[in-house]
């Protein structure tokens, strides 16, 4: 999860290096249809899952979701600080837990809401409406966590039905045919050293799912996830050092307020599931 969270960083960093000559949209197209040669060994067990038709929509409706929270993933990372875009990220569990509520039929218990209003009000430290500027960039990630909340609704509902690999693999295929038309709208010719930054990004990316993925197979999310927050701590530190944003205590405190809501969500869900059953070999290594 180190390595992962360094890797992600990693991807933020090379899209701020683009800069904004290219479309966002363009930009996460590009990015997914070059990520797609690292996916070709993953089209037999699509062809062997046999889909139907209401799995088909589901994944339609994700690969939807997901175009739009990436193009504005993409916006916002080339127009506020790094560390802005990482600490909103991480507003995207908090909107999972009131969609599933809303369309799950998950109970919201009162410490799930008190959590969820804590890492509201550690996004308003960070924007500070009133004491400064909220710019588009602000206002994208906003948003961009939403689409990203409604992707991994459906992922958790399609995981346990397709696995994992079928999962991925259709997000990659839908995200690059939704932004296709999208990014044909207004067409820029990348240079050859913007078609290398998009292609490390493809391979940062991709690299930096596989190794989450071997995280969560060898531990429980209660140990994963804390370790994943280090994210914060990278895009600060690559912010202030290779991009001169300085530090900002204020995104700093709101990152960490949204960190501590989370992480007692991640918790609380921990300790229930183990009151209902005794946990598996993997799930007990640390």
């Amino acid at each position: 999860m180190i390595l992962t969270g360094v890797l992600f960083v990693g991807v933020t960093a090379v899209v701020k290096l683009l800069g904004t000559r290219i479309p966002a949209p363009e930009a996460a197209f590009l990015r997914y249809l070059l990520g797609l040669v690292f996916l070709i060994p993953m089209i037999r067990p699509v062809r062997r899952a046999r889909l139907t038709g209401r799995q088909l929509k589901f994944f339609g409706f994700r690969g939807i979701a997901h175009t739009v929270g990436v193009s504005l993933w993409f916006f916002a990372m080339t127009r506020i600080p790094i560390a802005d875009v990482t600490a909103m990220n991480y507003l995207a569990p908090v909107y999972v837990a009131i969609g599933a509520a809303l369309f799950l039929g998950e109970t919201l218990h009162l410490r799930r809401i008190l959590a969820v209003a804590a890492a509201l009000v550690g996004a308003l430290i960070i924007l500070r409406p009133g004491f400064r500027e909220v710019g588009p960039g602000h206002l994208a990630m906003l948003i961009a966590a939403v689409f990203f909340a409604a992707s991994y609704l459906v992922a958790k509902q399609m995981a346990d039905e397709t696995g994992p690999e079928v999962t991925v693999t259709m997000l990659s295929f839908s995200v690059t045919l939704g932004l296709a038309p999208l990014a044909l709208m207004n067409w820029v010719w990348p240079t050859g050293e913007e078609f290398l930054l998009l292609l490390v990004v493809a391979f940062l990316a991709t690299t930096g799912h596989y190794t989450m993925s071997l995280a969560l197979a060898a531990a429980p999310v209660t140990v994963t996830q804390p370790v994943g927050f280090l994210q914060l701590v990278w895009a600060v530190l690559l912010g202030a050092f290779v991009f001169g944003e300085g530090i900002d205590p204020w995104v700093i405190a709101g990152g960490a307020v949204i960190v501590a809501a989370i992480s007692f969500m991640t918790w609380r869900e921990a300790v229930l599931k183990r009151r209902l059953r005794t946990p598996i070999v993997p799930e007990t290594k640390l």
